[in-house]
């Protein structure tokens, strides 16, 4: 049987595998659903996520929404730390998401953001040798079809090792 870890690197190779790692997320990530993103692109470094032009990704004047926009920002830079980084040894979550819109989208859009193994040593591996926490900054960009630059996405996640995480009452 199949883990995620096999459909993830099934994924980069064959659209078949992405269909079924699209499906799978929509099951995983519900909240996600209705926005219809779905990746077109990946490998162990990069992601590129479809935004569908369509209603429920809609404003008032029916051009791509500013939360849709700062949703699948988030999307593309937490998956890929999340496939980089292992579930079990570190907890990930959003501290700050800030958004600067350059351009009205008209029709699909692309999320596209990469790292390195190296940007992850520095980033993350290194500092955590130092620190119980760290705090990461990522950039993602959103283009259209034609190459308008949309947003730009400024996302920053805090990675620690579950061994350091208290919790109340605990």
């Amino acid at each position: 049987m199949l883990n995620q870890n096999d459909i993830l690197k099934r994924a980069h190779t064959s659209s078949f595998w992405r269909l079924v790692l699209n499906w799978s997320l929509d099951r995983m990530i519900p909240f996600n659903r209705s926005h219809g993103f779905a990746i077109r692109e990946i490998d162990d470094y990069r992601i590129k996520v479809l935004i569908p032009y369509k209603r429920s990704n809609f404003n008032h004047i029916n051009g791509l929404h500013a939360c849709a926009l700062a949703t699948a920002s988030e999307f593309a830079t937490g998956f890929i730390l999340v496939s980089r980084l292992d579930p079990k040894k570190y907890r990930l979550i959003m501290k700050r998401l800030e958004m600067e819109y350059h351009y009205q989208g008209k029709m699909n859009a692309f999320a596209e953001f990469s790292i390195s193994e190296e940007w992850l040593v520095e980033n993350v591996f290194t500092p955590l040798t130092q620190s119980d926490a760290v705090e990461v900054n990522c950039v993602v960009k959103i283009h259209d079809e034609r190459g308008n630059h949309l947003t730009t996405g400024k996302i920053c996640w805090q990675v620690k090792d579950w061994t350091k995480v208290r919790t109340k009452g605990g």
